[in-house]
């Protein structure tokens, strides 16, 4: 299996997530979005937790890219960072996973959860933070790179479009983008520098992001 096998080139997916404290952390909730999302012709979805996996699968076929975010004390958020997080997420119908690929501690070793992840019949995804993060990606096997991370450097709304040229220059890998994307030409420029699809989350699935941008916006 390949990325273009489930994902089309210039496509748009979509993140169903929400944070925990906020008014759409429900399953219910979650679901509207992914439906919502599909309605409007996304052509995936990534999704947080095996709980919420298994409950879109039962609603809709589209491809999903699946995580489990942990939250430790004084840190960035940790994506996927266990190997034991890949067999639930697959088993729920995931058939991407993405961990974030940086040289951070976490409590399994990157090639082992690449090597969980292929062992499961998915595809793995490497959310990586900036240059560094390129080569290590690379060296792991994975099926494609996404510039998720690359938000912790950014100003709000503004995404890493060099990035991508970068990534692209470097290695053939599929490049997901993600990171701050907020207007059509947000799209278009990622695209055009080289990714094969763009994920939008918070300009879409959390409305409190979406009133806070154009409040500020206004002013």
């Amino acid at each position: 299996m390949h990325i273009n096998e489930l994902l089309p080139t210039g496509g748009i997916i979509v993140s169903c997530q929400a944070d925990p404290d906020t008014p759409t952390n429900q399953v219910e909730m979650i679901v509207a979005f992914a439906l919502a999302a599909e309605m409007g012709g996304a052509s995936g979805l990534r999704l947080n937790s095996a709980e919420h996996v298994a409950a879109v699968r039962a609603r809709t076929q589209l491809p999903i890219i699946a995580i489990q975010k942990y939250l430790p004390p004084d840190a960035p958020v940790l994506i996927t960072g266990n190997t034991t997080d890949v067999p639930p997420l697959v088993a729920a119908g995931a058939e991407i996973i993405a961990f974030d690929a940086t040289d951070r501690p976490r409590p399994s070793t990157l090639e082992s959860i690449v090597t969980a992840i292929h062992e499961r019949g998915a595809l793995a995804l490497a959310d990586i933070r900036g240059l560094a993060d390129i080569e290590r990606a690379a060296e792991l096997g994975v099926d494609a790179i996404a510039t998720t991370l690359s938000v912790w450097d950014l100003p709000d709304y503004v995404p890493d479009i060099q990035l991508i040229r970068e990534i692209r220059q470097r290695c053939a890998i599929p490049i997901i983008a993600e990171g701050n994307f907020w207007t059509p030409d947000d799209i278009k420029r990622a695209l055009d520098a080289g990714a094969h699809a763009v994920v939008i989350g918070s300009a879409i699935t959390r409305p409190w992001k979406i009133t806070e941008y154009y409040v500020r916006k206004s002013r």
